[in-house]
């Protein structure tokens, strides 16, 4: 059905005017401003065109560092596009999924890689670790340095996190695994044992050592000092001397003013009664071979004592010389022997050395002669050091002490 003809007339004119103009009136449009913008004044058209102002961030970026200003939005698509087309493609801040900001790569945007590796120094360290870390960052440049300091980072975090992690509990197998490791080995305990063993035996040598060499001689030498007194002591409450002598008995005292040495003798060269004691022994009958006493008009006076340990009376008599001094002191009088000879070395079972007139002495006939016998080398017994002596002097003890002590 044909639509019916507008009318005319003056409602068709303003009907026109009300419509747009698309009446046959005539329209006229109102006057325009022009519109203010940062490169100047513009029209309308170029207005809805014209691209918008920065606007710099309230907020300071976590670098420190001010954030550059955002490009200038694309200009707007032509008007024969849709309006759903636009509306489809304006960013919006809740419409950009997670997915897209995570393709977001690292090397398009060299402000977030400084960001992050200042972020980590900024955890790390103070002000300073900031700073150089950025310049390292900016020095390296590249995707390749950028990557390369991200990658140490997270490493570092990662090591960090699992050290500080706590282990987790071992299962029972482990557990008995670690405590047969941690028990020592039969071979270990042996060897252990046997050290200990060791140590004890070297302890216990070196104890008796020590006893041998310097506590024996401290107690021999107290044992003969307070002997030698004693016996003096007698002496001067009188009485006879005695001539049969039992067994360690004591009845003499003998000087060697050379070695500053002063013992008593004893009956018997027994080791433990007399001359552990550090004690002179005189040989008797129970030595095997009667030797003289000091008294005998003829004969040799021999007697035994120790080189080293137990007081050792005779540990230097290899050092006498001829005419050197040996003063024996008995109850009644003062014998005084010189030295004459000495024979170095000889074997424990010559017992030639003792004999009245002994082979090598140098002596051509009886006489009244002392024989000192000890153990050679030092601290062996292997062989025995003899020094022989004649009788040049005898002086009665109510006369006083002979020339070689008094001096």
């Amino acid at each position: 059905m044909p639509r019916p003809a507008p009318p005319h007339g003056p409602e068709a004119d303003l009907y026109g005017q009300v419509n747009g103009g698309f009446g046959r009136g005539s329209y006229a449009p109102p006057p325009t401003e022009p519109i203010p913008g940062p490169h100047g004044p513009h029209g309308v058209a170029e207005a809805l065109t014209a691209p918008l102002p920065t606007i710099p961030p309230l907020v300071p970026s976590r670098s420190g560092r001010s954030v550059r200003p955002t490009p200038a939005a694309a200009p707007p698509r032509p008007d024969d596009e849709t309006m759903a087309l636009r509306q489809a493609e304006q960013p919006t801040r809740g419409d950009v999924s997670r997915e897209t900001s995570a393709t977001v790569s690292r090397e398009t945007d060299p402000t977030t890689a400084v960001s992050r590796e200042t972020t980590t120094a900024s955890e790390t360290g103070g002000r300073a670790a900031r700073r150089k870390a950025a310049q390292a960052a900016v020095k390296r440049g590249g995707r390749h340095g950028r990557r390369g300091a991200v990658a140490a980072a997270a490493s570092a975090s990662a090591a960090a996190t699992a050290a500080e992690a706590p282990k987790p509990p071992m299962t029972r197998v482990e557990a008995r695994r670690a405590q047969r490791a941690a028990k020592d080995s039969p071979g270990l305990i042996a060897s252990r044992a046997l050290g200990e063993v060791f140590i004890t035996l070297g302890v216990l040598m070196l104890l008796f050592v020590t006893y041998q060499l310097w506590w024996t001689n401290v107690m021999a030498g107290e044992e003969a000092g307070g002997a030698a007194n004693n016996l003096q002591h007698e002496w001067d409450q009188g009485g006879g001397e005695k001539k049969n002598l039992a067994d360690g008995e004591r009845f003499g005292i003998m000087y060697i003013p050379k070695l500053d040495v002063k013992a008593p003798i004893a009956e018997g060269i027994d080791k433990h009664s007399v001359l552990d004691h550090g004690m002179i022994g005189h040989y008797d009958a129970a030595s095997g071979i009667k030797t003289a006493m000091p008294w005998d008009k003829t004969g040799n006076f021999s007697v035994a004592a120790h080189r080293n340990t137990h007081g050792e009376p005779f540990r230097y008599i290899n050092r006498l010389t001829k005419g050197d001094k040996i003063v024996v002191e008995t109850q009644s009088a003062y014998y005084t022997y010189e030295m004459e000879s000495v024979l170095p070395q000889t074997s424990p079972s010559n017992t030639s050395v003792i004999t009245p007139v002994p082979p090598g002495s140098g002596f051509t006939g009886p006489g009244r002669y002392i024989t000192l016998t000890t153990c050679t080398p030092e601290f062996t017994s292997t062989y025995r050091l003899i020094v022989w002596g004649k009788m040049v002097d005898e002086r009665p003890r109510s006369k006083g002490k002979p020339a070689a002590l008094a001096g």
